[in-house]
């Protein structure tokens, strides 16, 4: 009698314990037999794989899909213009890529102190005027400004910052 208790409170206690992991559900429909061991009275079908999507597969957006600025736009954002005479000098920066999503010429980081007009110069020396917006923490480049300046996407490029 002693062993039955035992095994009934093992028992109780392993049920508890699987309870939150769906365990309980399969044993539903099980039967015990005298000795305490427990069967499926159908064979339990396993559910196949569920095929993943690769990132980037069909679905996706290509980089120029992206990017909603107009020839015009593009031509004056990377035009050579002479610095003005009170430019300032913000400092070396990486830039990461910034929100697709958000349309225009900016880079926005702890860098820029206020907003305002800048530009971003390469160390090839590809240059895009840009609109400066502070933010916190690393420095991002719009996707309008990582193509004009014919960046990879997935470049961590050093770039200069300088206001107008």
């Amino acid at each position: 009698m002693k062993k039955h208790r035992i095994v009934l409170a093992a028992s109780l206690a392993l049920g508890f314990a699987l309870s939150g992991c769906g365990m309980v559900d399969n044993m539903r429909g099980w039967r015990v037999f005298p000795l305490g061991r427990a069967a499926p009275e159908a064979p339990v079908a396993v559910a196949a794989a569920v095929p993943q999507r690769m990132p980037g597969a069909a679905g996706g957006q290509s980089a120029a899909a992206l990017d909603t600025t107009t020839e015009a736009e593009r031509a004056a954002a990377v035009a050579v213009v002479e610095a003005p005479s009170d430019t300032v000098e913000l400092g070396k920066v990486r830039v990461s890529l910034g929100n697709p999503a958000e349309v225009g010429f900016w880079l926005q980081g702890a860098i820029v102190p206020v907003a305002g007009k800048g530009r971003v110069t390469t160390a090839a020396g590809q240059s895009v005027a840009v609109d400066l917006r502070p933010g916190s923490g690393a420095a991002q480049l719009s996707l309008p400004a990582f193509r004009a300046l014919g960046l990879a996407l997935t470049d961590l490029p050093e770039v200069t910052v300088t206001t107008e």
